[in-house]
């Protein structure tokens, strides 16, 4: 029987950003029996910029996982660095529910002792320390750099590579020669296309958030591991039906 992955993006975007977010994941990792499948949140703002765009996306992740299981999926990933939802879907079901923030530090800590963030943008601060508290994992960070330029969730970084890519570059070796990172995370899904330009010119592991979220979701399914219904109690009564009613 095939298997099916849900891959959520917490905002609107256009089809051709659903289809460059689905791009990052090479066809040569996708078993030929896995199904993947590029989703967007129905509602919500734009770019995360704040603690109430990213409440009202916890809302719509919600909405666009809470169906998972019933829709044969066999696990679902919030393809964010802001884990919008995460633990509402981990409530509402029984399936792995992956947030590729959590997944991304925590491998950063398995492959060094220390890890940076490399972000694109300031207003983006409160979505990597809301994460790293829920996950006790402040005092693993060496720093969070910002090259402070406005992202773009419907082009993403196209057309931006010869000005974006060394401003990243510039601030990833100042988090490995100053701060004492020996790991590197992409401060977002939106950043992947800089993966291989950074991945070739420094000696450490950059990891890009989109893949390794990927990649969590195929290994619960291989391992036949969810989260603990203990930790992340069911509800009584379903109303999915809340975000459709007049």
């Amino acid at each position: 029987m095939g298997r099916k992955i849900k891959m959520i993006i917490p905002v609107p975007v256009p089809d051709a950003a659903l289809a460059a977010f689905a791009s990052q994941i090479p066809d040569t990792i996708i078993p030929s029996d896995t199904q993947v499948d590029f989703v967007c949140a129905a509602k919500g703002g734009g770019t995360l910029d704040s603690i109430y765009e990213g409440v009202i996306a916890d809302a719509y992740c919600l909405e666009a996982g809470a169906r998972a299981e019933e829709e044969g999926y066999d696990a679902v990933c919030v393809n964010s660095m802001s884990d919008s939802g995460v633990t509402a879907l981990r409530s509402r079901l029984s399936i792995p529910v992956v947030g590729t923030a959590q997944a991304s530090y925590h491998l950063a800590c398995q492959l060094g002792k220390k890890f940076s963030i490399l972000s694109m943008w300031d207003r983006w601060l409160w979505l990597y320390d809301k994460v790293l508290r829920e996950q006790g994992l402040a005092d693993r960070v060496a720093s969070i750099k910002s090259i402070d330029v406005r992202p773009d969730t419907a082009e993403l970084l196209a057309g931006k590579e010869d000005s974006v890519f060394p401003l990243l570059l510039d601030a990833a070796q100042t988090a490995l020669k100053e701060d004492g990172a020996d790991v590197l995370v992409l401060g977002s899904t939106t950043m992947h296309q800089s993966h291989a330009y950074l991945s070739e010119r420094l000696s450490v592991p950059v990891l890009n958030p989109g893949l390794v979220g990927f990649a969590t979701c195929t290994m619960l399914i291989n391992l036949g591991a969810t989260h603990s219904k203990r930790s992340f109690v069911p509800p009584d009564n379903i109303i999915d039906d809340v975000f459709s009613r007049a």
